[in-house]
């Protein structure tokens, strides 16, 4: 271990000791950036008394070897087959000791002054139960992350209704609504845990103060959509309205994905005017439709291509909506079973276990 690294796990809590923050990694194949979003998380968690857990859905490019370097817990989930963006962060939840709970992605590096900053506004707020930072974004591959770029939400401080790209969380408040992230979501599951959260009267928020730099894929966009079909991703904004059926929180979840309605309405608008009702009427309406949200996309994004290709992506999504309504779904408190590969030397091995934390 060198010099550098000594230095950032020098405060790290002995083991035993009550841990302040447990900062969950959630990682698949992210070899290029894993080391730095590790010793990020290191030099953080040394600053407030944490521990590090890495929670890996199964990658086969190096990146449990690179992490294996590290003073930190490392558990991989045991049946690849269950691969989702919701499993990550209850995965690691399931090993964390912490008070507070902070979900990073393993492309991300933490700003070592952000934990501090977020403990403080939660001091002061007894309901407050998750806080972000601001989000640098360093990707512009292509059109979703130029339209992060752009938008720049994740860096106006402000009452939130979920916490996109990460944020600290208190462990109480997880408690009080039964788990961390739904596993049964291949996306959109920071906003299924702030439906959740409202639902039960906590707060969440984004405060000014640096929290990650965000790296994002490579590809461009029309890999990245197909990658994004073939692993069930864009089942995502479906299998979120499945979960909220029946909820009191199931409209404002539906809301969410109304630009998706409205995509699915053009598909109806298609097949009425091409092969249910053959009608030049409703296929020249459904047509004029769709030029119409181009340019209005266009007008925001400054950008043709960009706007002709977010319209496409919609239609594909909206497709892949219903397809992850149908999906069934196990319950999301059910233990994911997993295999701890490495426990950090910090960590109690009573407390460090393959099981959830009791809720």
């Amino acid at each position: 271990m060198s010099a550098a690294l000594r230095s950032m796990t020098a405060g790290r809590t002995q083991a035993g000791t009550p841990v302040r923050v447990s900062i969950v990694i959630k990682a698949l194949n992210e070899c290029e950036h894993i080391a730095a979003s590790i010793e990020s998380a290191l030099a953080a968690a040394a600053s407030v008394g944490g521990e590090v857990i890495l929670a890996d859905s199964g990658s086969s490019d190096g990146t449990i070897e690179i992490a294996r370097r590290y003073p930190i817990t490392i558990v991989q989930l045991q049946d690849r087959r269950q691969r989702r963006c919701g499993v990550g962060p209850q995965l690691g939840y399931q090993q964390a000791r912490g008070e507070f709970v902070y979900i990073l992605d393993g492309d991300m590096e933490l700003d070592p002054g952000f934990l501090p900053a977020a403990l403080a506004a939660m001091a002061t707020e007894p309901r407050l139960a998750g806080v972000a930072g601001q989000v640098r974004e360093e990707s512009g591959a292509s059109y979703q992350f130029r339209g992060r770029k752009r938008r720049g939400v994740e860096r106006i401080a402000r009452q939130c209704e979920w916490l996109d790209m990460g944020g600290l969380y208190r462990a109480t408040a997880l408690r009080e609504v039964g788990y961390f992230s739904n596993r049964n979501l291949h996306a959109f599951e920071e906003m299924e845990l702030g439906l959740r959260l409202a639902d039960a009267g906590w707060t969440l928020r984004r405060i000014p103060a640096a929290g990650v730099r965000h790296h994002g894929r490579p590809e461009g966009n029309w890999a990245l959509l197909a990658r994004r079909w073939r692993s069930g991703y864009l089942d995502g904004t479906g299998e979120l309205l499945r979960a909220a059926l029946g909820r009191r929180y199931f409209l404002r979840a539906a809301l969410t994905q109304r630009h998706l309605f409205l995509a699915l309405s053009i598909w109806a608008g298609l097949a009425a005017g091409i092969v249910l009702l053959p009608s030049p009427w409703m296929l020249g309406g459904t047509l004029v439709l769709i030029v119409a949200l181009v340019l209005a996309r266009a007008l925001r994004t400054a950008s043709i291509a960009d706007a002709m290709f977010g319209q496409l992506v919609w239609q594909v999504t909206s497709l892949a909506m219903v397809r992850g309504f149908l999906r069934r779904q196990r319950c999301p408190a059910t233990p994911i079973e997993s295999v701890i590969i490495a426990s950090s030397p910090t960590a109690d091995p009573v407390a460090t276990r393959d099981q959830p934390r009791p809720l």
